[in-house]
């Protein structure tokens, strides 16, 4: 008999066994335990928010103000009137959402990687980097951005556009890139010595070493992170309203001080949670794979 031929008949005769397996009544009963505590759980879950929706929806509605509330907030009729015009002025928030990402994603590596040099040379480069990162990051946004909406048509510069949606995406790629940079830099830095000297025993110079291993690495490592700043961005693109941008924010608000009403408000936020909420579910979904690989060994 081959070897070939004994490890068939091996392989018959356990898928045999598997096929003869009966449970013990021991096991049954452990699993039909574990159904139940599971239906219990889900049962009790529901219970208790019900309980709790009902409660809440009981103090707000039963409170004295809350007729002239609904009228204010929650208009039916303003909803309608405003939907389209808040729609219209999202289309402006989507595309600053894409363009300052992707400006902010290869903003904030190339000032990790300068953080990260090595070498007495490179003192300059590491010491603007992070005197860049500590300030923008210690800056509110919204100083930040009235900062540059105002401050930059002041200074009259030739060829310098004035642009209020180009200004408020320079402001929001300046404050978001140091953030992002620290999270890219966390990652480069988790990433293991022995990797380095792994990739320079096989002839790899250090620009190679850095773009080949270590980056690869590093970015896996940091990507629920990044979205999450993603999502962040996405909402704080809203603040460009303050230099007069027709977004979805401020055309809410033309909507709200023609009328007088702030149900407008509530639509522009509405749709914001519209959105990020599947981006947020989004990052759920890959730090938990990320999570399962790494517990698995597959991921470096």
């Amino acid at each position: 008999m081959t070897y070939g031929e004994g490890l068939l008949k091996t392989r018959a005769a356990k898928d045999e066994a598997d096929d003869d397996y009966v449970p013990s009544p021991r096991r049954i009963e452990r699993e039909r335990f574990k159904r139940a505590r599971a239906r219990r759980a889900t049962a009790v879950a529901a219970l208790s928010t019900l309980v709790t929706a009902v409660v809440l929806y009981l103090v707000i509605t039963g409170s004295p103000g809350w007729p002239r509330t609904r009228e204010t907030f929650f208009s039916a009729e303003y909803a309608r009137k405003a939907l389209p015009k808040v729609l219209e002025g999202l289309l402006l928030n989507l595309r600053l959402l894409v363009v300052c990402g992707a400006a902010v994603l290869v903003l904030g590596l190339l000032l990790a990687v300068a953080r990260t040099l090595r070498g007495p040379v490179f003192f300059p480069l590491r010491a603007l980097a992070t005197a860049y990162t500590d300030f923008f990051r210690g800056l509110p946004l919204i100083i930040c951005l009235l900062m540059v909406v105002f401050g930059v048509p002041a200074l009259r510069l030739q060829g310098v556009t004035t642009d209020p949606v180009l200004l408020g995406g320079w402001a929001l790629v300046l404050t978001y890139s140091a953030y992002v940079a620290e999270v890219f830099r966390a990652g480069i830095e988790s990433v293991h010595p022995s990797q380095r000297a792994a990739a320079r025993s096989l002839g790899l110079s250090g620009g190679q070493t850095l773009r080949f291993v270590v980056l690869p690495q590093a970015v896996r490592r940091v990507v629920p992170p990044l979205l999450n700043d993603l999502v962040s961005l996405q909402k704080d693109t809203g603040l460009v309203s303050i230099a007069g941008a027709v977004d979805a924010v401020y055309a809410a608000q033309i909507i709200a001080g023609k009328d007088f009403n702030f149900t407008p408000y509530v639509v522009a936020g509405l749709v914001f949670v519209a959105l990020t909420i599947p981006m947020t579910r989004c990052t759920d979904w890959v730090t938990a794979r990320m999570d399962r690989r790494r517990a698995q060994g597959g991921l470096v």
